[in-house]
């Protein structure tokens, strides 16, 4: 397949990158403060987004117990922790950054996403994920006509949308319900959550006459403040339809996915 530069922003922090975070960081478990800090850094470990550094005198004491294992990652060795709170135990939840990692870090923990069961930046909730201070949203109300087809067959035929640019990711078109042809959608059970929109209320499979594509389309009916213009709207992966945009053909961005995010995860 032929393969076409990106026409949105790539990621341009390099790995490595550390900064302050201007922001009162905590991490729950089990209705209990792990940690509590205005004093927290980012540290780049690739160039989508951060981890959070906490410093070890804002961690609840007691908390981590090192487990006397050292691992090699991208910006240079830790010593894995594991979380321990009364009887509850997650191995492998946090590691202490040694000497050899950037200037800042070194004596901070970071932790593993799923091992703290509740992140808050000041008083709001954070999923999935650091939000980047260099990553832009944006949710702008265009009213050039889009049309969705796979397989000839044309899913969604709508004479405007909500493009939804995001720093590193292909331009998405949210569009309204009534433009697009349901007798080829099928609910699905699907959830995903984004750190910038929010956590998904639908996602659609699609039928057309040759085949079935799980997963195709999705909606935020809830989405966060940052980009409310697309709530109850529904956008298609323009990865895997053909999408024109006021009549153009456009190419098809590469797949993006998160399996560099889960393969350099430390576990």
């Amino acid at each position: 397949m032929e393969q076409h530069a990106p026409d949105y922003p790539q990621m341009i922090v390099p790995v490595g990158h550390v900064e302050p975070v201007p922001r009162r960081v905590r991490g729950y478990v089990a209705g209990l403060p792990v940690f509590d800090t205005v004093r927290a850094r980012y540290v780049w470990l690739w160039p989508g987004y951060p981890q959070y550094c906490i410093p070890w005198e804002d961690i609840r004491d007691g908390a981590l117990l090192d487990e006397g294992r050292t691992m090699a990652l991208r910006v240079g060795t830790a010593r894995r922790h594991t979380l321990r709170l009364g009887s509850l135990s997650r191995p492998g939840a946090a590691w202490e950054w040694a000497e050899d990692t950037p200037s800042g870090i070194h004596g901070t923990a970071s932790f593993r996403w799923e091992a703290i069961d509740a992140w808050f930046e000041e008083d709001e909730q954070v999923f999935v994920h650091p939000r980047s201070p260099y990553t832009r949203v944006d949710a702008l109300r265009s009213g050039r006509g889009v049309r969705v087809m796979l397989d000839g067959v044309v899913l969604a035929d709508a004479p405007s949308s909500v493009m939804v640019l995001e720093t590193g990711l292909p331009t998405r078109h949210y569009l309204d319900r009534v433009h697009i042809d349901w007798t080829r959608m099928q609910p699905t059970d699907t959830v995903t959550s984004c750190p910038y929109k929010g956590r998904t209320s639908g996602y659609w499979s699609v039928t057309t006459d040759t085949d079935t594509y799980p997963d195709l389309a999705w909606s935020y009916d809830f989405p966060t403040r940052q980009v409310t213009p697309i709530a109850g709207l529904v956008a298609f992966y323009n990865e895997r339809v053909d999408l024109h945009l006021d009549g153009q053909l456009l190419p098809r961005p590469s797949a993006v996915t998160r399996a560099v995010w889960e393969r350099e995860h430390p576990t």
